[in-house]
């Protein structure tokens, strides 16, 4: 595998106040060797290589993997739970599974964007190679009005890399996108590529115009039911990293990791360091936060 140039961000939210280049061998377990806590192989570095970064490690191999990186730094960057959903269960079952306010809420939100888009859901789904020509086409327009592209630069991607996937993905049948319209306009977009039965949630925005609505919770649900309906599919992976919106939807998780493997060198020493103090600092100070209940201004911050 080729080392890529990855930056080490030193993050506030969606805000990157610096960053430290580093030549990295990305190893990203997929959601099955995560819940069967297996320890990757770790490919031969080149020269070049600064080392790995490991994604979606079970937290309880960390010491397992530390030392099969035969005396390299080992620098934990961030815990997580990476979530599913059991695809396996029916629509009926899987809705039962949800908390009461997590059913109440959705059913509100879609609700109100039925009524604004003239009593029932505008939505959209693609799945065949002309179809993704659409959707991409439009999805794109949406995402550069989002923070995510703004701010992160990881928007829906437009290069012909991502092209010939979404293409190739779409003739083998393997890929589900969906729109949602509010009225009459595009609100959300729901990009999902699917290998071994497992739908990975994989490229997602909406235009920040319809943030009141909540567009992304509601075209979720109806993409789970469209993917409930066809009974093809094991589970929903909404892969790395924590959030609101994965804990509400999902059924189940496991505890993960993202572990840096750098090469014994003062300046990989110094830099892991610096993460270290940033991230602790960026801890505290949201537990500050959360106690003196400054959530909202600290999210306008951030963004």
């Amino acid at each position: 595998m080729t080392a890529m140039p990855l930056p080490l961000r030193f993050q506030v939210g969606a805000r990157t106040l610096m960053a430290v280049q580093r030549q990295l061998v990305r190893v990203p377990l997929s959601l099955d060797e995560a819940m069967e806590g297996r320890l990757p192989v770790l490919p031969t570095l080149d020269r070049t290589a600064h080392g790995y970064a490991i994604t979606s490690l079970p937290a309880d191999r960390r010491d397992a993997m530390a030392f099969a990186g035969g005396g390299m730094i080992a620098f934990v960057r961030q815990h997580y739970t990476r979530h599913h959903i059991d695809l396996t269960i029916g629509f009926d079952a899987y809705q039962a599974s949800l908390s009461g306010n997590t059913r109440s809420t959705i059913k509100r939100k879609t609700r109100k964007v039925a009524e604004v888009s003239g009593g029932t859901l505008d939505i959209w789904r693609f799945r065949t190679p002309d179809e993704m020509t659409t959707f991409h086409d439009i999805a794109r327009r949406i995402s550069l009005r989002t923070y995510q592209e703004r701010l992160l630069g990881s928007g829906l991607p437009d290069d012909d890399a991502f092209l010939r996937q979404m293409y190739s993905g779409a003739a083998a049948d393997s890929v589900r996108a969906w729109l949602l319209y509010v009225a009459g306009e595009p609100a959300a977009y729901l990009y999902c590529p699917v290998q071994g039965g497992v739908v990975r949630y994989d490229q997602v925005g909406h235009d920040p115009a319809f943030n009141d609505l909540s567009p992304g919770a509601v075209l979720q649900m109806a993409a789970l039911g469209d993917l409930f309906a066809e009974g093809r599919f094991s589970r929903f992976d909404f892969t790395e990293g924590d959030g609101q919106h994965k804990r509400q939807f999902a059924t189940g998780g496991v505890a993960c990791i993202d572990m840096l493997l750098l090469r014994a060198s003062l300046v990989n020493r110094l830099t892991t360091v610096a993460l270290g103090g940033f991230d602790r600092s960026m801890a505290l100070g949201k537990r500050a936060t959360q106690k003196l209940g400054l959530e909202k201004v600290a999210k306008r911050i951030r963004r």
